[in-house]
């Protein structure tokens, strides 16, 4: 492996903060209540359940826009969706750059909406979806003009996603579903929303189970309530599903293959939450250093005192250790299948979104009570990355993975039964 950021990758960096710098933080100083210590109470729309307000989406729209118009939004996607087909250490790279930036409009942690698109949805509709299903959708997911909400999550299932109760039964040339979904991001601006449910099968069968789009306005439909979340606004939503009835033109790729669906979003999100967590743990150890070059305590600066120096610099240590091992990880992605690599995906997103979150804690305390305000943005970064640690898969969970490769459990080194039973 190369481990010099390649020439091409270095000049997209440079256009990129040139285009923040003319573009986005004029935007952002003009929309100052969005990010300083007002920015949950301004973000959040109180008496709708919580749910981002409108001035807030239309800013972020914005950006967007601007972000599609300069030719970055897309880098990730195909050219022929209008990207550059960025690879997965191309994304790597630029999102840990961006997250390293702080809070700011470039890269919003609690949106997760950046210069550079994270656009999981419009990756498998380009895959997966039908040229029907295309036409009607694939072009608005990118632009937020015809959004597709992506409903897994169900109240009694979360990682066990195999075990979901949300059932589909055919019904000549329809489908009846029935069943509820939980954390439905993104359902209160949704067209529609992909539904995952079993249509054939026994719990735990990763076969049987099938994505059905199904128009937000389908009768039986219904958003039940937000959950407030440690992090807000929140798009997090309780859904019931009772006897939706969609056409069989309705299934997103075939009947029973819908688990691959999930699959390649969790996969794919796994290595750019890695990447946005380390650049975040980046700028905690920055500033924290920034700040005991400058604060002085009993005479001299608190940069002075071993009880400051020795934590941030084991913190250093550790971001530069994960993120070398999070961005060799994405090298890794663009080379080998990823059924043959999860467990290293795994290990990267865990340790990275674990990073995050002590890098935050330890900013806090190095800049003492001010770390503890509003006025700095640690409090938020950790609140956020706290979610990581449960998104798109627990760490417990992806412990397990790493785990099931280890012993040969799971992997493409997976040890057949008779063998582990006769080793045993």
């Amino acid at each position: 492996m190369d481990f010099d950021i390649p020439r091409a990758l270095q000049d997209t960096l440079a256009r990129m903060d040139a285009f923040i710098a003319a573009e986005i933080m004029p935007l952002e100083q003009a929309n100052i209540q969005f990010f300083d210590h007002r920015r949950e109470q301004a973000r959040t729309n109180w008496d709708a359940g919580g749910v981002p307000t409108a001035e807030w989406e239309e800013l972020l729209s914005e950006m967007r826009r601007r972000a599609d118009k300069a030719g970055f939004y897309r880098y990730g996607l195909p050219k022929s969706l209008g990207g550059q087909d960025g690879s997965n250490l191309d994304q790597a790279v630029i999102r840990e750059h961006l997250a390293a930036k702080g809070v700011g409009l470039h890269a919003d942690f609690q949106s997760e909406i950046s210069v550079i698109g994270s656009i999981s949805m419009a990756e498998i509709f380009e895959r997966y979806a039908s040229e029907a299903q295309k036409a009607e959708y694939l072009e608005g997911i990118i632009t937020g003009a015809k959004r597709v909400a992506f409903g897994l999550t169900e109240p009694d299932h979360g990682s066990d996603a195999t075990w979901m109760e949300t059932t589909a039964v055919r019904d000549g040339d329809h489908w009846i579903i029935n069943g509820a979904k939980r954390f439905n991001s993104g359902v209160h601006t949704a067209n529609a929303d992909l539904v995952i449910a079993r249509t054939s099968g026994k719990a735990g069968d990763a076969k049987g189970i099938t994505g059905f789009i199904v128009p937000m306005d389908t009768p039986g439909m219904k958003i039940e309530y937000y959950h407030y979340t440690f992090n807000m606004p929140t798009d997090h939503a309780e859904v019931s599903i009772r006897s939706v009835r969609v056409p069989h033109s309705a299934i997103l790729h075939k009947v029973g293959e819908g688990l691959m669906l999930a699959q390649h979003v969790v996969h794919k999100n796994r290595i750019r939450q890695a990447a946005q967590s380390v650049g975040a743990a980046r700028y905690c150890v920055a500033e924290s250093v920034k700040y005991a070059r400058e604060r002085h305590t009993f005479g001299k600066p608190i940069a002075q005192h071993q009880a400051i120096q020795f934590p941030l610099a084991e913190m250093h240590a550790e971001v530069e250790l994960v993120r070398n091992y999070v961005l060799r990880t994405a090298w890794e992605m663009d080379r080998t299948p990823h059924e043959q690599m999860s467990d290293q995906v795994a290990i990267a997103n865990f340790r990275a979104n674990r990073l995050a979150c002590d890098a935050a804690d330890l900013a806090i305390q190095v800049h003492g009570g001010i770390g503890y305000t509003r006025g700095k943005p640690f409090e938020h970064m950790y609140r956020h990355h706290r979610r990581y640690r449960i998104t798109e898969g627990s760490d417990e969970v992806q412990i397990r993975k790493v785990a099931g490769f280890l012993f040969g459990m799971a992997g493409p080194n997976k040890i057949p039964r008779a063998k582990k039973d006769h080793a045993a």
